[in-house]
This record gives C-alpha cells, structure tokens and sequence, in this order.
C-alpha cells in the first residue's frame, strides 16, 4: 500500500474492509495492531524461512504437487517449467551521493546524538551542539554558491579544507559523549537498548567519516577519480553501489543490484539482492539454477531465458549439462539470426519482453521505490516479503475451479 507502519497501523484502524482481510474479525474482540506490533510482524520470518512459504505457495499452485492444483482450487495448475529472468538496480533511501555532503551527514548524526546525550546530564566542554550544525549548514551553502564564481575550483577547495577542520572537531566532541554515555548510562532514563543503539551510531559514523573525508579531498582539491569499488556513496547503507545501466534517462543509478525470475504465469520464482557491487549477469544465472533446485519442492525448470548479459560459454555447458533449453539471447548476431528460425526460441525470446514489465510492476507497486528499509539484512527480508504478496496477488487473479464457484454462489 505504499504506507508507513504508523500510516498503515491508522488506516487499518478505521477500515473494516481491512480488519477482514487481515482477519482481525475472527478474534472475540477485535484489536487493532500499532506501529511497533506491525514491526514486530514484518519482522518475524528471515528470508530463508520466507523462501520455504514461497516455494510451498508455488508448488500447491502448480502441478508439482498437488494435481491439477486443486489444494488452491486453480482451473488450472501453474506451469513453472519456462524461467525468465533478468536483472534490475533497486534504489536505496539514499540521496544523490555528493562528497562533502557526506561531511554533512554525518556532522548532523554526530551532533544529534550529542544533543540526546547531553539531555540526560552527560555534558562534555563543548559549544552547543546547535553551533556546529548551524557552521557546517553554512559551508554547505558556500559550497554550493562556489561553484558559480570564477574561481570555482579555488573557493570549492578553500571550503572544503574548512569542511575537513570542522569535521574533525566535531568528531572529537562526539567521542567524548560517546565514552560518557558508555561510562554512565545507568545514570540516565536511557534503557540498555537505547544507549546501545546512541553509542553504535556515533561509532559506525566515527569509523566511515575518514573515508568520507579522504575520498572528498582526492575528487575535489587532488582532482583526482575515485574507482567506482573504492567510492563510498552514503554513510549509513555502506553496501549502496554504482549500477551503469547505460540506459536513456538512468545511466548511472545508486543501490542494490536485483535479479528476478519469474514463471510464463508471471509468479515470481527466484530473486536475489546483492550485497555491495554489481555482478555481472553471467554469475547470477548459476547460483539462480542452484538455489532453485536446492528448494523442498525440487522446482522442475525446463527452460531458460534472458538477454544476452546471462549469454557465457559457462552458462551454455551448465544448462545443457542440466538437460535444460538454453533460449538465452547470444551475444553474437549472427547466431541470434540463426537461432531465431527455431519457433520454441523464437516464442520464449518474444515472451521474455514482459519480463521488464513484471519488473516495474513489482518495484512500483510492492517493493517501493526508493527501498525505505535499511541495512542489506533487512532490505532482503522486505523483498522476500514483497515477492510472496505478488506471488498471491498474481494466484488471486486465477480463474477459480467449481469448489470456488460454488462457495461464492453459496
């Protein structure tokens, strides 16, 4: 629903149409969940467990297990023998990654939890921490303004050499509350979670600013590129990468790289979110293949499809060691020419356009773009997630068998 958890926890609470199709009908009475209780929900089975649901789902719907899908009442069983697949960038909730915005960013984090520190009593000699916020707020802006002078190059490094000087007493101030707050905790209304939670993110910020620092200084006052492995785009999702797509209109995007692979009936079969740097297609498509047959179920794949980045030597020997159709589009021309008088390559060649649109359709309308949730672990639950309410969205849609029909005339 595109919702927050607070946003949803409301709506949830004055819609009877959704305390029914959540079931809360079925209680004695019924309770209406919070912001924190839908969290606690969202976060009850990790992807490997979430795995296992999906593969039951799709072999109740198809003809692996139950025949002739009855267990789900289908008309007619889902056919999973075709594999289409294909690779995406999910954004992350990251902004566009400037370099001395880094600076900022983590000036902001430091001196916010300063402030929550010092509330409790835990006061180390310092200005307020408002008075270093409002200094780097105003760099930024000269900062930004620099770049319209004459001597941009000049005033841009002058700026951020004050940028750097700042940031490091900033630093030093924050580590000082940081080993109040480890010293004397139990002294304050903080809880052991909360001041756990205050003392990791002062540290996680304390170990990445000198690279932020580092990788500012080598692209605006050495001039200097970064390699695209090396750079560091935010502070706070440290696996965010580059992904040259190439593409009109997104050549260049920042977050996780994603492969999808759904069915001929558009159930999504197989997903993975990468951790940190792309990898190049040609790698994905085994470990796909592997994961798939390591299922309970044994998911029974027959044929394979993608564009011409899965197309490898390795790949052809490994699906035609499988026994399985290679329908992958060659990088060579000539043989997509040959290959395409084949009728069978030809129709799944045309079939695996819809790919992309199953694509945007899970993205736009149940991942979310950007990915709001944070940290590689937890942006690979709400995947898993995201792929078991498409999967049920795209099987509710079915036609319905006569036990259905007769329930509904009932």
């Amino acid at each position: 629903m595109g919702e927050s958890l607070r946003g949803f926890g409301c709506r949830l609470s004055e819609s009877a149409l959704l305390q029914w199709f959540c079931r809360l009908d079925r209680l004695e009475g019924v309770f209406v969940p919070g912001k924190s209780a839908l969290q606690r929900y969202s976060q009850w089975l990790p992807e490997a467990d979430m795995r296992k649901v999906i593969d039951t789902l799709l072999a109740a719907a198809s003809d692996g297990a139950v025949q002739g899908g009855q267990s789900l009442d289908l008309t007619e069983a889902l056919h999973l023998e075709a594999y289409f697949l294909d690779t995406t960038c999910v954004k992350l909730h990251i902004h566009f990654p400037v370099d001395w915005v880094l600076l900022r960013d983590a000036a902001r984090t430091l001196m916010k939890a300063a402030i929550l520190i010092r509330k409790r009593g835990l006061q180390a000699r310092m200005e307020e921490p408002e008075a270093f916020l409002n200094r780097m707020n105003q760099l930024c802006m000269k900062m930004t303004h620099a770049r319209r002078k004459k001597d941009a190059k000049r005033a841009r490094k002058a700026v951020l050499r004050e940028m750097k000087k700042l940031s490091g007493i900033i630093a030093a101030h924050a580590k000082r509350h940081r080993e109040l707050l480890r010293e004397h905790w139990r002294e304050t209304d903080l809880k052991e979670g909360a001041a756990r939670q205050i003392i990791q993110r002062i540290t996680t910020v304390l170990e990445r600013l000198p690279q932020a620092i580092r990788q500012a200084h080598e692209r605006i006052i050495g001039e200097r590129q970064v390699k695209n492995t090396e750079k560091m785009l935010s502070l706070y999702e440290d696996h965010a990468a580059v992904y040259v797509r190439g593409k009109a209109g997104a050549e260049v995007e920042f977050g996780s790289q994603l492969l999808l692979g759904e069915a001929a009936s558009g159930v999504i079969v197989d997903w993975e979110l990468v951790n940190g740097h792309p990898q190049a297609d040609t790698k994905m498509l085994g470990r796909s293949l592997e994961r798939m047959n390591g299922t309970s179920q044994g998911l029974a794949i027959r044929q394979v499809c993608g564009d011409r980045g899965f197309d490898s030597a390795a790949n052809r020997a490994l699906l035609e060691k499988d026994g399985i159709y290679n329908a992958i589009c060659p990088k060579s021309p000539a043989e997509l020419d040959k290959r395409m008088k084949d009728p069978a390559f030809a129709k799944l060649q045309k079939r695996r356009s819809q790919t992309e649109a199953r694509i945007s359709i899970f993205k736009n309308a149940f991942l979310g773009t950007p990915l709001l949730s944070k940290g590689h672990e937890n942006q690979s639950r709400e995947v898993a997630w995201s792929v078991l309410a498409h999967n049920l969205w795209v099987i509710a849609r079915l036609p319905r068998g006569p036990a259905m029909a007769l329930a509904k005339a009932s």
